[in-house]
C-alpha cells in the first residue's frame, strides 16, 4: 500500500532541486514586541531541515 504524504508536513516543508527539504523557522508569529528587528529579521528567512531529521522529514512527505 503506497504511504501517503502527511497534510501538515506538506503545508510546512518544500523539496529543493538538491534533494535538501527548507522550512521556515518558528518564534515568528505572535509576541514579537519584545524581540528584537534583528532577531525577527533572521527569523523570516527559510532554512533547511537539519541531517539529524531527514529521515522523518522524507517519511512525511512520502518520498
Amino acid at each position: 500500500m503506497k504511504q501517503k504524504t502527511h497534510a501538515g508536513a506538506k503545508k510546512r516543508l518544500r523539496k529543493r532541486p538538491g534533494g535538501t527539504i527548507k522550512r521556515s523557522k518558528c518564534n515568528r508569529r505572535h509576541i514579537l514586541q519584545k524581540k528584537a528587528a534583528k532577531r525577527k529579521r533572521h527569523l523570516g528567512i527559510m532554512t533547511q531541515v537539519d541531517p539529524a531529521n531527514m529521515y522523518q522529514v522524507e517519511r512525511l512527505l512520502a518520498l
